[in-house]
């Protein structure tokens, strides 16, 4: 048993075990190219057919529309590059939100010094984009609408359905960034209009490295890696075998138990923010209430400096985070909480939550009370 509480699931998640067991024998014994012809390669083609058909059933799509990737950060960039790549003479136009994640934020950055255009929503309070300003935002030249499915941050779930049907309408594909939502809410593809959809093995209980991305069939699109001809020639380079068989079990795995869990975590996450609320002064929760992750805490503790708590809850062997994983390095404020109106003072003074299978009550209980300790302390220093 970890000696840690680890309370910081939206960065990744812990493998499960029953993963590394259907992961194991394609390290040391079938070991083959799954593009060689022989029998004994064949069954790696076959286990990657299996893993495709897990993760394509738990999305409602067909097993040739998922394509295997490296992670997320391959998913976002291959499908905003090559979408608008495939699409660069109709228009070049995209839209996006002011909140997305820096795979999307960044990949945009560079579309926009070769010569495209890109509109930022702005999100209200609660971190939701307003619908009637993406439809005023959508002109002839616009190629691509790509907003993320639920923010890695504050855990705050866009009306995707509806952004679907606007998209839809207008003849404008769809990407949406799905890494922190799939495995955490139901998601059927097919209701939602979406052409493409990116998602990270290592949030949901599989392993780090591998990912996947449905492309909706006869969705334009090239391909992001040029060699051979795996993936039915859209991304090259020889599969990551263990890890997709990996990724495989642990989309079944979680899927099995969504309900369920959805349910636990939204009873642990209430209970633990209720007794925030209640027992420590001068403290907000950050994202939408209603529209939320179930697993997803985010709170400003005023005048308290976010990094110093992480490290006094570190001390206590409590794992959190003072944003996104991908984005702790840098100094400054978080974009998405600039976003939703904090100020940077307050984004400084915010730690982020995220609770997940091995959550238990008295791990909440025992961060309730380092939290009370440490914050009482720290506002006694500044």
């Amino acid at each position: 048993m970890s000696p840690y509480i680890y309370l910081d699931h939206a960065a990744t998640t812990p493998m499960k075990k029953e993963v590394m067991e259907e992961m194991l024998p394609y390290f040391t014994e079938q070991y083959a190219n799954p593009s060689a012809i022989y029998e004994f390669a064949v069954k790696s083609k076959d286990a990657m057919d299996t893993a495709r058909k897990n993760i394509a059933a738990t999305l409602g799509v067909k097993p040739q529309e998922i394509y295997f990737t490296s992670g997320g950060t391959e998913s976002d960039n291959w499908a905003i590059l090559k979408t608008a790549e495939a699409l660069k003479t109709k228009g070049n136009h995209i839209i996006t939100s002011k909140i997305e994640h820096h795979a999307v934020l960044h990949t945009l950055g560079y579309m926009e010094s070769i010569g495209y255009e890109v509109t930022y929503l702005d999100v209200d309070k609660q971190g939701r984009i307003n619908l009637k300003e993406l439809e005023d935002a959508i002109r002839k030249e616009t190629i691509l609408i790509t907003i993320m499915t639920a923010n890695n941050e504050i855990g705050t779930i866009q009306p995707i359905r509806q952004i679907g049907r606007i998209a839809k309408e207008r003849g404008v594909l769809f990407h949406t960034d799905g890494v922190q939502a799939y495995g955490h809410i139901p998601i059927f593809l097919p209701e939602y209009s979406v052409d493409l959809f990116s998602a990270s093995g290592h949030k949901f209980y599989g392993p780090k490295g591998i990912g996947f991305l449905y492309v909706k069939e006869n969705t334009p699109i090239s391909s992001l890696l040029k060699g051979g001809g795996q993936e039915r020639k859209l991304r090259a380079g020889t599969e990551n075998v263990a890890s997709i068989v990996g990724m495989g079990k642990a989309a079944k795995l979680v899927h099995q138990r969504l309900g369920y869990e959805r349910m636990r975590e939204t009873n642990l996450r209430n209970y633990f923010m209720n007794r925030i609320l209640r027992e420590i002064n001068d403290v907000k929760i950050n994202g939408s209430l209603k529209n939320r992750l179930c697993n997803n805490i985010n709170l400003t503790f005023s005048g308290v400096e976010g990094e110093a708590l992480l490290i006094m809850l570190d001390s206590e062997d409590i794992c959190v985070a003072t944003g996104s994983a991908c984005n702790s390095k840098e100094s400054t404020p978080s974009h998405v909480l600039l976003a939703i109106g904090l100020s940077e003072e307050e984004a400084y003074s915010t730690i982020r939550i995220t609770i997940g299978e091995t959550t238990q009550k008295k791990d909440l209980d025992q961060t309730v009370e380092a939290l009370k300790l440490s914050v009482a302390n720290l506002r006694k220093k500044s």
